[in-house]
């Protein structure tokens, strides 16, 4: 099932309604900013009061909006974005009363390791891991995922391990879950050239020189992987700050090491790789979407349509969308997450 979206239309819907009631929700500035927001990224939404709390190995910094017994949505950035990719999108979902969690990856803006001693492991499985401990620590039994890039990736998994705490999912570029093994296959050539960034950071000159030039690197990225989102300076910069994490760099270096096999993972954790590794289908509620101007790798939606094995649709987002969809589709994603709420 496919819905093609135009954004340019979507775009313009509900945001007089939706700015009234956030103000009423005290998210008058996110309102504003929402309200705004156009293909320049020239509104620069942010967070205000993050909050902080012990969950497993982390403390975690996360942004939360809405109501407290709204029901919940939890919302996952990726590489190299962080919390402010869903800074429109959390205005619309709190004024339609969901309580939304947008925390901080292990490695990115105000989440910290709680012992010196943790690994700065970045494999797909302690990610999802972490996000339990966050739902633990904050007491939700069960919530509604949505997802890009490696967000995309956690909420796959915790909706194939742990279907009991994810009542729907929203994921971007559809089913991301992988393993070792498979990544021992090499791809044609032009697809291995869209992963150059992995095999630079597989050597100890890309370690150091991501280290070294982190914020243009990764601003790179964003033109790439979104070559028709015209971002200014200042939207950039917001998210930029959380590159400065201390843990960032060695997390991220771990985990596109940990891809090739290159590097192990936490022994704890090989179980549940090894059933990621097997490819688990997904029986939750989802919506897969995929932006027509997606610069970064990603798989065709005829090739994962199938690991999707309960209600199921896919949309196609028109108008120049690409990599970080979120943050230049906010209406169009938080749709989904209303959407699929409903299946």
């Amino acid at each position: 099932m496919s819905d093609q979206i135009n954004l340019r239309r979507r775009r313009l819907l509900g945001t007089t309604v939706a700015g009234l009631s956030l103000m009423e929700l005290g998210l008058s500035g996110l309102a504003n900013a929402q309200s705004n927001s156009t293909k320049t990224g020239s509104s620069v939404a942010s967070f205000d009061n993050l909050k902080q709390i012990n969950a497993g190995a982390l403390n975690i910094g996360y942004a939360e909006a809405g109501p407290q017994n709204g029901p919940v949505v939890i919302l996952l950035h990726g590489w190299p974005y962080d919390i402010h990719a869903f800074a429109e999108v959390t205005p619309l979902l709190a004024a339609a009363g969901y309580r939304v969690i947008v925390p901080y990856l292990r490695g990115y803006g105000t989440t910290r390791f709680l012992s010196a001693d943790t690994p700065r492991n970045g494999q797909q499985a302690v990610v999802a891991v972490d996000i339990i401990a966050l739902m633990d620590a904050l007491k939700i039994d069960k919530a509604i995922f949505g997802g890009f890039d490696w967000g995309a990736r956690t909420v796959n998994i915790i909706a194939a391990l742990w279907p009991e705490r994810c009542k729907a999912m929203v994921s971007v570029s559809g089913y991301l879950i992988g393993s070792q093994e498979a990544n021992r296959t090499p791809l044609p050539p032009k697809a291995e050239l869209a992963w150059w960034y992995q095999f630079y950071f597989a050597t100890e000159r890309g370690a150091a020189g991501y280290d070294a030039n982190r914020h243009e690197f990764n601003k790179l990225i964003w033109h790439t992987a979104s070559p028709k989102w015209n971002f200014d300076d200042a939207t950039f910069e917001r998210s930029a700050q959380s590159f400065s994490n201390p843990d960032h760099v060695a997390v991220v270096i771990h985990n596109y090491r940990w891809r090739l096999g290159l590097v192990k993972g936490e022994p704890q954790y090989d179980d549940l790789e090894k059933r990621l590794a097997a490819a688990p289908t997904i029986a939750v509620p989802t919506i897969t979407m995929e932006g027509d101007a997606n610069g970064a790798p990603h798989p065709d939606p005829a090739a994962y349509a199938k690991k999707f094995t309960g209600k199921y649709a896919h949309r196609n987002i028109g108008g120049g969308v690409g990599h970080n969809l979120p943050q230049e589709a906010p209406k169009a994603f938080a749709d989904a997450v209303i959407d699929v709420a409903r299946f």
